[in-house]
């Protein structure tokens, strides 16, 4: 099921944005196939299973042993895309380079997620999410006016900029594919879908609506009407009415009326603004203002916690958190009128069904026997 079954993916197993790629795209219905590295203790990485994993199958392989390259490669002839996060060259060392797979399969698709590119000076170097969205000024833009940046997770590079834009290019290459019966290589760089999430921010630049410090502009916390206020229970609510009727709305709800008061876009006002609006919501608690805000056009949200997010009543209407093998997470998103996502089954390493799984790819017999013992 989805709109993507039928497609094969073979993923070397790395961390975070690479799986997380992958696992979108087995949220979408792709087969794919992650290979351990397997050889002697602390060569390879296998990563714990959970989310990011589900909905795949597992062999393991060593890829300093030629017989175990080998079975690669052979196995890579049977699919649509092959995935790998390793730093530049380390793919042409180990025999499974572009170059490498083309010859044995030249409509695959070759997916390489890292973090400072294939090319630049910083191309071979270690870097982390924090590193990536750095160089970018993505990171500059996160915080509050006049304290340091503040890292968000490892949201923006590692999975936004990252493994979300190495999915999109894997399913525009097949679109491509489709056209032309050829494979090509995905150049998926950390550094590149961090910088390119900040285009809105330099249009805004361009016209003068944000080129203020850090944490000073509409749209980072410097407005009362766009920012978190803390609530009697030490809680917070989300504020975000940027329209001026839903602002006003804002204000009637809080019981503020104070003709006195400067105007919403008067950025000279904003720290009076924002001592008003905050004084009256650490009035009531976050749960209370939940109740209060639950059916408004004041664009008011509590702020909740990625641990009871799937207790909130829309989220439970539209089915956005799931378990798979007793984790809840997010569910697969898209959603798609004729061509569902399953829900997600936990991946797994058993090896009747990823001997299934190689069969119905067209793997030879042998082949499977290496593959899953």
């Amino acid at each position: 099921m989805g709109p993507l079954a039928g497609v094969k993916v073979v993923e070397i197993a790395s961390l975070a944005p690479a799986p997380f790629g992958c696992m979108v795209l087995a949220d979408l219905g792709a087969d794919v196939l992650r290979v351990e590295r397997a050889g002697a203790p602390g060569d390879g990485l296998a990563p714990p299973d959970g989310p990011l994993d589900r909905g795949k199958r597992t062999v393991k392989l060593n890829l300093k042993d030629p017989d175990d390259v080998e079975a690669l490669c052979a196995l890579v002839e049977h699919a649509d895309v092959f995935v790998e996060g390793f730093r530049p060259g380390v793919a042409e060392r180990l025999g499974i380079g572009p170059a490498d797979l083309e010859s044995r399969n030249p409509r695959l698709i070759y997916g390489r997620m890292t973090g400072w590119g294939q090319q630049g000076p910083l191309s071979s170097t270690a870097g982390h999410d924090i590193n990536y969205i750095a160089l970018t000024g993505t990171l500059d833009l996160i915080g509050r006016s006049g304290e340091r940046p503040i890292p968000p997770g490892n949201i923006i590079g590692d999975f936004a900029g990252g493994g979300m834009l190495l999915a999109l290019g894997v399913v525009s290459a097949l679109y491509e594919r489709g056209q032309s019966g050829r494979g090509q290589i995905i150049d998926a760089a950390m550094v590149d879908g961090a910088s390119l999430y900040t285009a809105f921010m330099h249009g805004m630049h361009a016209v003068g609506l944000w080129n203020q410090p850090r944490g000073e502009n509409a749209l980072d916390g410097g407005a009362p009407f766009y920012d978190t206020y803390e609530c009697a229970d030490g809680r917070y609510l989300a504020v975000g009415c940027v329209e001026f009727p839903f602002y006003v709305e804002l204000l009637a709800a809080l019981g503020i009326d104070d003709p006195d008061l400067p105007f919403q876009m008067d950025a000279s006002g904003w720290a009076q603004l924002k001592e008003v609006i905050g004084a009256k919501i650490k009035e009531r608690t976050r749960d209370e203002w939940a109740v209060v805000f639950a059916n408004s056009d004041a664009c008011v949200t509590p702020v909740l916690s990625p641990w009871e997010a799937h207790e909130h009543e829309h989220n439970q209407a539209r089915e956005a958190f799931i378990e798979v093998a007793g984790i809840r997470q997010p569910a697969p998103a898209p959603r798609f009128s004729r061509t569902p996502a399953a829900h997600p089954q936990p991946q797994t390493a058993d090896s009747s069904a990823v001997a299934k799984l190689l069969s119905d790819w067209g793997i030879a017999e042998n082949q499977i026997g290496r593959l899953t013992s």
